[in-house]
């Protein structure tokens, strides 16, 4: 009888271990995820001061247009380790660039400048690595909420301190805008 319980109660720690090491190795790879948004997230935002010198040259008057930029880019860098305080930062950001790129069009030598593109073709070259990164940091985070929310580490995810994460979305405005066809006028 004794054996039983013993075999038993091995049985219930390697569970335990297993489950236990199932949910570590997934919570890393959400914080992994997540450093890596940041990091391109720290790289646009590291851009952003070259495309506004640049544009600035050729668009003096727009000071409003540079004002935003400016603050979308202050917030971002303070946002710190808040999903959604990342996310309303990044959205504010996107809209200001959407406003200076609307700038450059109104300023054909400045479409025409070698350094403007080049700064324009890093920040897509970035948009597409964010874009890449928040897909890797949501697939993580569902991977870890289902790894909670299923059964057996339903019942021991709490207690070994594992909780849900927060994905990271698009803002509701921007969710408008990206439903609507794009325009193409030639």
């Amino acid at each position: 009888m004794l054996v039983v319980i013993l075999a038993i109660a091995n049985v219930l720690v390697i569970a335990l271990v297993a489950i236990y090491n199932g949910l570590v190795k997934t919570k890393i790879r959400v914080d992994e995820a997540w450093s890596d948004i940041t990091v391109q997230l720290k790289r646009r935002a590291d851009l952003i001061p070259n495309l506004v010198q640049t544009v600035k040259g050729y668009a003096k008057h727009e000071e409003g247009v540079f004002t935003k930029v400016t603050e979308a880019r202050t917030a971002i860098l303070n946002a710190g380790n808040s999903v959604k305080a990342t996310a309303e930062a990044d959205n504010m950001l996107t809209g200001a660039l959407k406003s200076v790129f609307a700038v450059a069009e109104a300023y054909p030598d400045l479409k025409a400048s070698t350094n403007y593109q080049e700064l324009q073709a890093e920040l897509v070259d970035t948009e597409d690595k964010i874009q890449a990164s928040r897909r890797f940091y949501n697939g993580s985070v569902r991977d870890l909420n289902t790894k909670i929310s299923v059964f057996p580490a339903v019942i021991f995810a709490k207690m070994l301190g594992f909780g849900q994460r927060e994905f990271y979305e698009v803002e509701a405005s921007e969710n408008a805008t990206i439903q609507k066809p794009v325009d193409v006028k030639f």
